[in-house]
């Protein structure tokens, strides 16, 4: 005897049957719920979860007449209650004039999240019967709104010694992923303070594309973590002026955007970073140009670049150069360099020899302001490599 499997279109019909029959057996779910496709698994719970920070809470709203009568003055409101303040999401806040039976109103309501903790849907009802009675319904829905990363920076200063600009700034960002699922990073960048110029560090050039340093897979799998890198340059009017960027400074923020399981995009932008710029004193002194190989008992030169970092006081400046074990200086020590205003500079040219083979440090500056009668000590400014004479120094 031979059955024949019931066909697949047949099985669905039964399942939707079954389906349509449990809603209509359910005395919570609307009259003609199974008509308008509104069921169970559209029909918000008291307590439905959690959504991250940075996402957009989305919400379909429907007021559904299910008597015989037609009702007038229907105002529907919705609003999200945070522990701070009492938002206002409904799309109109005007009256509509009647809703006849088995008719609806619907709503979308959207709002991206911006704060952490517990939040709170209020949706208000209110209406006019036909015999004039006021009648005012509310429903609470209440959901946690939580930290999807956990984002870390840290700041590394860098001498641009061989730069007439000011020291760069290195940022380097830690994101991890402190959900529960894999998230899709769609962008990470810096913005920059109004100070700075960035660039990214975070890809690399393979047969004249760019590629990503993370791979061809942009996934950060859960409680996994990601670094990212930036360099920042002051801007050239901000450069020239020493005193500007001295304490703290401002260097941007970090705008994140990522995509969830199901597409869902969430965007988050940190506070102000800021960072604690290297203090120089009164006086700094940087190498605008030095070779980086040299041959032994043979004379070289660097450049130097003395900066007056004071706003309001004039220096007058007495260079002394005292020799190291390994590198000594040619010229006159203790020589005037004259006055330096407030926030400017001063190149100066300087000779050297080395009497050790090797990597050596060049040691032994010192600035005396006069008025004050303070002296500046510059030790490991810069390393040579000293090479014998016999070794050709390509120039």
């Amino acid at each position: 005897m031979e059955v024949n499997p019931p066909k697949q279109e047949h099985l669905l019909a039964l399942k939707g049957e079954l389906f349509n029959q449990l809603m209509r057996d359910d005395p919570s779910t609307v009259n003609g719920a199974e008509i308008l496709m509104l069921g169970e698994m559209l029909t918000l719970p008291q307590n439905f979860g959690n959504i991250f920070l940075g996402e957009t809470f989305s919400s379909y709203i429907s007021v559904h007449n299910d008597s015989n009568q037609v009702v007038k003055d229907i105002l529907v409101k919705a609003d999200l209650q945070t522990s701070s303040q009492r938002l206002n999401l409904s799309a109109s806040n005007a009256a509509v004039a009647e809703l006849k039976p088995d008719c609806c109103i619907d709503d979308v309501i959207h709002h991206e999240v911006k704060e952490i903790g517990t939040h709170i849907l209020v949706c208000a009802v209110s209406y006019t019967t036909q015999g004039g009675e006021k009648m005012y319904f509310r429903k609470f829905f209440k959901f946690q709104v939580l930290k999807p990363l956990d984002v870390k920076t840290k700041f590394y200063n860098a001498e641009s010694d061989l730069s007439s600009v000011t020291d760069e700034v290195f940022l380097e960002a830690q994101i991890q992923n402190i959900t529960t699922s894999p998230m899709f990073m769609e962008k990470v960048s810096l913005e920059p303070s109004i100070m700075y110029n960035v660039a990214e560090l975070n890809s690399v050039s393979q047969a004249g594309e760019c590629v990503t340093t993370f791979g061809s897979r942009a996934y950060l799998q859960p409680m996994d973590t990601r670094q990212y890198l930036y360099c920042l340059k002051p801007k050239k009017e901000f450069a020239e002026k020493a005193g500007i960027i001295k304490g703290v400074t401002v260097i941007g923020k970090l705008d994140i955007v990522w995509k969830t399981n199901l597409g869902e995009r969430g965007r988050l932008q940190t506070s102000q970073l800021q960072r604690m710029a290297p203090g120089y004193g009164d006086v700094r002194l940087s190498l605008e140009a030095i070779p980086d190989t040299v041959n032994l008992e043979e004379p070289f030169h660097i450049t130097c670049k003395i900066t007056n970092c004071s706003s309001e006081r004039t220096m007058d400046l007495v260079l002394e150069m005292c020799n190291t074990n390994s590198l000594h200086w040619c010229g006159i020590s203790g020589r005037q360099l004259g006055k330096l205003h407030p926030s400017s500079s001063l190149c100066l040219a300087l000779t050297l020899l080395s009497s050790v083979q090797g990597l050596q440090s060049v040691s032994g500056l010192r600035l005396t302001d006069t008025f004050l009668k303070r002296t500046y000590e510059y030790d490991d400014i810069a390393q040579v490599c000293v090479v014998s004479s016999a070794i050709k120094v390509e120039s």
